[in-house]
């Protein structure tokens, strides 16, 4: 199929497009390439898919060097004419919607760029959707949706309207927004709520990143809640798994015009669990600074998968161990091409 991938500068979006790519889809990647984090990361997971950063420039769309079905394109989804004109010219059949502002802490002090990208931008999205009859929306939610709830493993049949950060809160207003236009307009969209994604090409603030950086610089880890946190760490990998087995579903398997998925590891782990598998494979002591909880944080996430292995066979191929592993021996060849 010929696919558009947004935010596929970013982390998620990045392992999507080589795995869509692998399978021999056309894939068209946007992104924004905005300043909150590293651009350069962003630029060094262009260049893997063969995208040269001297000839990215906005509204143009880039070949691959290396990939002969992947073009990319540097655009906001925030505007809509040049978003439309993108959809108009492409005639995209699907659509695999990563692009967001994402974080739990930065939505504490910077609201207003998750109401733009958010809400905004996703507006546009599933407006374009609709316009252009796309066959099929796919669009990362977050486990951040699950909030305040204390009924343990999270299913996608709780009742999810306590959200306890705005980026939470614009994560369920996708989710609305998508069923509003799955119910008037019949566009089918899958909304899949990620858990606690981590592996190599990490966004540099996520705590896998920040941990093994701390640590190997020997700098103190900060660690909230004094270590009394659980995540269901998954690998990123089986997310980008997951969405192209649902890719390959669409042409033939009856989609249900509007549906959600959690997608984790679902095996909750504990933070400190978590630092000492990264102490193992640096081969160094992490120095603790054990802080309370933060605001906006829950204390554990845990995601029941059970519709995702009954609907596509999902299944977890990568152990939190096996992973940390892989994320440190990427960041290791990364940031230090002698690999010491």
């Amino acid at each position: 199929m010929k696919i558009l991938v947004t935010g596929a500068a970013g982390f998620i979006g990045f392992h999507a497009v080589q795995m869509l790519l692998a399978e021999g889809h056309t894939v068209v990647g946007l992104d924004n390439l905005d300043n909150y984090y590293d651009v350069d990361l962003k630029y060094a997971r262009l260049a893997v898919c063969g995208i040269d950063r001297q000839q990215v420039w906005e509204g143009e769309l880039v070949p691959s060097k290396t990939h002969p079905n992947y073009r990319f394109q540097l655009l906001d989804i925030t505007h809509l004419d040049k978003l439309d004109a993108l959809f108009r010219h492409e005639k995209f059949e699907l659509v695999v919607h990563l692009a967001a502002q994402v974080g739990v802490r930065y939505s504490l002090e910077n609201p207003q760029a998750y109401v733009h990208s958010n809400l905004v931008g996703f507006a546009n999205v599933l407006e374009c959707c609709r316009q252009h009859h796309i066959g099929h929306l796919i669009y990362a939610s977050s486990s951040s949706i699950y909030g305040a709830n204390d009924k343990i493993p999270f299913s996608e049949d709780d009742r999810v309207d306590h959200p306890v950060s705005l980026y939470a809160a614009t994560k369920r207003s996708n989710e609305l927004m998508a069923h509003t236009y799955s119910h008037l307009y019949g566009l089918k969209t899958t909304g899949l709520r990620f858990f606690t994604v981590y592996g190599p090409w990490g966004r540099p603030y996520m705590a896998m990143f920040l941990f093994v950086d701390a640590i190997l610089k020997g700098k103190p880890v900060r660690v909230f809640n004094h270590g009394n946190l659980y995540r269901d760490f998954t690998y990123v990998d089986d997310v980008a798994h997951s969405i192209n087995r649902i890719v390959a579903a669409t042409s033939d398997w009856q989609l249900p015009a509007y549906t959600l998925y959690n997608v984790g590891n679902s095996k909750p782990v504990r933070l400190l669990d978590f630092i000492e598998s990264i102490e193992k494979h640096t081969g160094k002591k992490a120095i603790r600074e054990y802080l309370p909880m933060q605001a906006g944080d829950v204390e554990k996430t845990w995601a029941n998968v059970d519709k995702l292995k009954a609907d596509f066979g999902y299944e977890v191929q990568t152990s939190v161990d096996a992973g940390v592993k892989k994320f440190i021996d990427w960041y290791l060849s990364y940031y230090d091409p002698a690999g010491g």
